[in-house]
């Protein structure tokens, strides 16, 4: 069986006074506001994501 990898991240940072698109990446992660968290699935979509909003979370787990 393939193990299914998760990631989890959080958000650190606003969206306020950035690219409108870059808050509607941080919406369709799932977060909502500064200190939310999320594991998700580890897929390209998902790496893709936090790759364009990579100031404004962090990753805490892989």
């Amino acid at each position: 069986m393939t193990e299914i990898k998760t990631i989890k991240i959080r958000q650190t940072g606003s969206p306020i006074r950035r690219n409108k698109k870059q808050a509607l990446y941080l919406k369709s992660l799932g977060l909502k506001r500064i200190g939310s968290e999320r594991e998700l699935v580890a897929n390209n979509t998902v790496l893709a994501l936090i790759k364009r909003v990579q100031h404004m979370v962090k990753v805490i787990s892989e």
